[in-house]
């Protein structure tokens, strides 16, 4: 492609040369602009224009970054949408104190980068302080709702950005983009909105707010071949090594400070990686050999099982345990 055509037709567009034919000067190579998009740069371009949406109509957006992948990702798509400027909102990560130190340094670095203001929502101080109890099972997601609603009200937020994805969970995949929550923070999947042509309504009363999905039309490969794409830095976690686990309820569990071997449990070492990664006392690893991001979309692009369902234990509760959280104000 000649020098002088590159500088003259901006990214993205891609050129394709053509012959045009003519009897008099024979034939020629014409470049023609390709307008049209990729998978990822349609999904891409509507996550964007959802983020862009929120921070133009509700008037306290916030976006719950965790360090997971599709936080990570939800997070770069933000970036991207006010670039050069500054995100023009803060993140917010509700802390159940038994969070992966790894993603927890992954959260502090990556914030500090882009220079946004992070709010920590803490699990434990809440149990401290004796606002919520913590279940017999181990498991706080449930206790987090409770703390997520009161970090809400304290800072007056009317939007929260959540990395949610409808693969992942039946719930997520009945709800809109825009999910409304009434004061009490809490969501009925019989009473949605229209989407109608990406027509978005973030129209709310005092006390009410939209929970936000940018990545909801995402799946579990599009966010890998994404993070491919744009080098997009991920926690080591995601990438197999050798580690020890104990094998649970047919998952297995690596040994770390939260997940300590019970009586007649074997300790062995396995080649695992993690696909997702929530509290690290309820979130199994699987068998894998994928050490690069490549090889990582390679076992993805043949599994059949979302990574709540293979990796989750706390949702392993009843088959309707995300749908009644959600009710109750979850993500």
């Amino acid at each position: 492609m000649p020098d002088t055509v590159r500088g003259i037709l901006p990214e993205p567009v891609r050129l394709v040369l053509v012959q045009v034919l003519s009897p008099t000067s024979g034939a020629e190579r014409v470049p023609t602009p390709d307008y049209r998009l990729s998978q990822l740069e349609t999904l891409e371009a509507e996550s964007i224009h959802v983020i862009r949406e929120v921070a133009a109509e509700l008037e306290r957006p916030v976006l719950l970054f965790s360090g997971g992948k599709d936080s990570i990702v939800m997070l770069e798509l933000a970036r991207k949408a006010f670039a050069p400027a500054r995100i023009p909102f803060p993140v917010m990560h509700v802390d159940t104190g038994l969070n992966f130190p790894d993603v927890l340094e992954f959260r502090d670095k990556r914030v500090a980068e882009l220079g946004v203001q992070l709010i920590v929502a803490s699990v434990p101080d809440a149990i401290a302080a004796g606002t919520v109890k913590e279940e017999p099972n181990g498991s706080r997601n449930r206790i987090q709702t409770p703390v997520l609603l009161d970090a809400v009200e304290e800072h007056g937020f009317t939007a929260l950005f959540g990395g949610a994805r409808r693969d992942e969970d039946k719930a997520r995949a009945k709800e809109r983009v825009f999910s409304f929550r009434d004061e009490f923070g809490q969501w009925d999947p019989k009473n949605q909105r229209p989407e109608l042509w990406d027509l978005y309504n973030g129209r709310i009363h005092l006390g009410e707010s939209i929970r936000v999905f940018p990545l909801s039309n995402w799946t579990e490969l599009d966010i890998w071949q994404y993070v491919l794409r744009e080098e997009i830095e991920i926690p080591a976690l995601y990438l197999a090594q050798e580690r020890e686990v104990v094998e649970r309820q047919g998952m297995l569990y690596a040994v770390n400070e939260f997940i300590r071997p019970k009586d007649g449990e074997q300790v062995r070492r396995e080649t695992v990686r993690y696909r997702t990664v929530g509290d690290a006392n309820l979130t199994a690893a699987v068998l894998s050999e994928a050490t690069t991001v490549e090889e990582v979309i390679a076992e993805i692009a043949v599994t059949r099982m979302t990574e709540r369902g293979a990796t989750r234990g706390d949702d392993k509760v009843s088959d309707a345990a995300m749908e009644d959280r959600k009710k109750e104000g979850y993500f």
